[in-house]
């Protein structure tokens, strides 16, 4: 058998595999699989550097289907190039607790670099993934030396992947780092569900790309191995300039349905696979792999085990040679933390002047810089708003732009990569634009952080459009993801800490107002989710204040005009409700004794959730409408954050739970100022039918 004869067999094998493992779920998306298979053999056969015997080798090139959909076809990759991915696995595909997806999914498939799915997202992770290993190279590589790090990221994208608005932001910001280092092959097949992609989306790609200052290739037959190679070895060739690669493929190549939108996302049926054997003259046993494509792919794993251990032997000269920088090499792409990583941050003093969170935060990211070199981060051209700046380190700094959306997906890529600590920052309310790559951090379990600031109606000024309401709670409602709104430095100096050390990603909520410092002592708790902050000497509470971030020192100064009253009140500090919810039942309850009904919540946020934490009795101060435009101290007290109205409202519900105890103290609390609500706010009463004297018949 010729060589190209051998190849067409590898490809129609991996066709066939894909088409298999659908029909038999009777589900999936067999299209894209059959047309962008050989440009996928073709890298993962003829170029790419991996190791089949170990995923996690760190020198790999990266390699993510954007396209998710057609994970069909990774599956059949990996199972043909010798990973950990049987026969029977393909036929488990989209089946309860198989390694089979339906979308490729990070940690769970060995081989599958990135959770894809939701389109545009793999592009901008690839971008994050080129950007982490520049700063690595430039890092550790020596110019007299052979490089340590030294690789490719890769990544088959499809036009649903181009169409979303993600993949703008990413390829701009691509083409202004020049990032040469990242190559994308672009399936160009001409459909979409709806149709002909011409009903939506006519556009110049390769101008658009050129554009974005990519250097842009043509590969005309999507069956061409030969070209499809050559090309992907110029954009290799290209430092400066990412690549993308353009290659004109037919959506379900080989079926009476080829190049229609029916073929997408839906199974042959019976006929057409029959006629699709019959095309590529395959026999009709089910998950057939000839002997000769076997043989074939099996130098794959030998080629990579060559390829590791030519790097594991230049790790060790660059060891004996550089044995500091090898150690913390070693360290940074094993995801360690290094010794003594939070020395700063233990001698950071936040003093007694109030101080706004988010400038806490700056000065704890700056106080971690010096002894973790790993970090890296910036913002969405709100540097000097979020307090984002390294500002020793200006290297380390990654200037965004106003680009949330492929931010938060290229911290995501940065995190997978590995070797680098990101973290990204805009406004609490622009979260919105990132949340599909926040939603993915969450499912990766990726240790990232969100620096999320001007986290209330607080912002004032700037009227509703910047003014947070639902966004807490938003992500909150997201699972696995660490939503942590400190009350001041010390507890944003503990949330970064707690951030660093986890393996889950991190959102922290920040203020923009100034907020007074409380106990340092008491701030070690918040890895707690809640802790009591003031009563603790009250075994048997009569009220309970609980509150988040700035709102604590609301729920502090209400305390003292209720104890003066003779209202024993404790204070609970709850930056964390994901972390509360981990403590023991014993834990909760001693924060919030089950017998204290009398409980009163303030966020400046949503109510949705807070339910849970203050009872069906308690109440709850909160903003369920849109905010307006005026100083941020005068919005608060109009939306009733307040310290007489949190005192009237304690008040009144200790009247409802405590009829006898609110007579035995009506005198004290009758001496304690608390105007009523502004008129905005006040519950509207309903409007009766006036009463008079009837009038007498004459």
């Amino acid at each position: 058998m010729t060589q190209d004869n051998l190849d067409q067999l590898c490809v129609t094998a991996l066709r066939m595999l894909a088409v298999d493992a659908i029909d038999q779920a009777k589900s999936g998306h067999p299209g894209m699989p059959l047309g962008a298979a050989p440009m996928a053999y073709a890298l993962w056969k003829r170029v790419m550097r991996h190791n089949p015997r170990n995923a996690e080798w760190f020198n790999r090139d990266r390699f993510i289907l954007s396209a998710g959909h057609g994970s069909a076809l990774l599956y059949g990759l990996l199972h043909l190039s010798g990973y950990d991915m049987s026969l029977d696995d393909l036929r488990a595909f989209r089946q309860w607790e198989s390694q089979t997806p339906g979308h490729p999914e990070y940690g769970h498939t060995p081989g599958v670099e990135a959770t894809t799915g939701p389109l545009g997202q793999g592009f901008g992770m690839g971008v994050g993934m080129a950007l982490a290993e520049r700063r690595l190279a430039e890092t550790f590589n020596h110019p007299d030396f052979l490089s340590l790090v030294n690789h490719f990221t890769y990544a088959i994208v499809s036009d649903g992947d181009l169409m979303e608005g993600i993949s703008a932001e990413a390829a701009s910001l691509a083409g202004h780092l020049c990032l040469g280092k990242l190559i994308y092959l672009y399936d160009d097949n001409r459909i979409s569900i709806e149709g002909s992609t011409d009903i939506t989306f006519s556009e110049n790609v390769a101008q658009r790309f050129e554009a974005y200052e990519w250097q842009v290739l043509r590969v005309s037959d999507g069956e061409d191995l030969d070209a499809i190679e050559q090309a992907i070895l110029q954009a290799q060739a290209d430092e400066e300039r990412p690549s993308l690669i353009i290659v004109s493929t037919h959506i379900g190549y080989g079926t009476p349905v080829v190049d229609t939108p029916g073929i997408h996302g839906t199974p042959l049926n019976e006929e057409n696979m029959s006629s699709t054997r019959r095309f590529f003259e395959w026999p009709e046993e089910r998950f057939h792999v000839p002997d000769a494509v076997r043989e074939h792919m099996r130098a794959l794993p030998q080629k990579g085990d060559e390829a590791e251990g030519e790097w594991t032997a230049r790790l060790e000269a660059f060891r004996s040679r550089f044995p500091d920088e090898a150690e913390k090499f070693l360290a940074q792409i094993q995801g360690e933390l290094p010794k003594g990583w939070s020395t700063g941050l233990d001698a950071l003093n936040y003093g007694d002047a109030p101080v706004a969170t988010r400038s806490a935060s700056g000065m704890a990211l700056n106080a971690l810089a010096p002894d973790l070199p790993s970090l890296i981060g910036g913002s969405a051209d709100l540097g000097p708003s979020n307090n984002t700046t390294l500002k020793a380190f200006p290297d380390r700094n990654i200037h965004f732009g106003v680009r949330e959306h492929a931010m938060g997906a290229m911290i995501n890529g940065m995190a997978l990569h590995g070797g680098v600590v990101p973290y990204c920052g805009t406004f609490l309310v622009f979260s919105d634009y990132m949340r599909g790559a926040i939603r993915l951090s969450a499912l990766m379990g990726l240790p990232v952080t969100y620096v999320l600031t001007h986290d209330s109606i607080a912002v004032g000024e700037d009227g509703p459009t910047h003014q947070p309401i639902e966004h807490v709670v938003s992500l909150r409602a997201i699972p696995d993801l660490q939503v942590i709104r400190p009350a001041d430095g010390w507890e944003t100096a503990a949330a970064w800490r707690l951030a660093l050390k986890s393996k889950k990603p991190t959102a922290l909520i920040l203020s923009r107002q100034k907020l007074p410092t409380l106990d340092a002592a008491a701030a070690s708790q918040l890895s707690r989710g809640a802790y009591i902050l003031a009563g603790g000497e009250h075994a048997h509470p009569d009220l309970i204040l609980i509150g988040s971030g700035s709102e604590v020192h609301l729920a502090l100064s209400a305390r003292d005009e209720l104890e003066r009253s003779g209202v024993k009140t404790r204070v609970v500090s709850m930056p964390s409700w994901e972390l509360f919810e981990t403590q023991p039942a014993t834990y909760q309850d001693a924060v919030l004794p089950p017998d204290c009904r009398a409980r009163i919540s303030m966020e400046a946020g949503s109510s949705l959730g807070w339910r849970r934490w203050v009872g069906e009795m308690g109440r709850i101060i909160s903003v369920d409408q849109f905010g307006a435009s005026a100083p941020g101290g005068h919005m608060m007290e109009a939306y009733g954050f307040s310290t007489a109205n949190v005192v009237r409202i304690a008040r009144d519900l200790l009247g409802e739970l405590m009829p006898q105890r609110e007579s035995e103290t009506a005198d004290a609390t009758s001496q304690v100022s608390t105007p009523p609500l502004p008129k905005r706010l006040q519950p509207k009463r309903k409007k009766g039918k006036k009463r008079g004297k009837k009038k007498k018949k004459k």
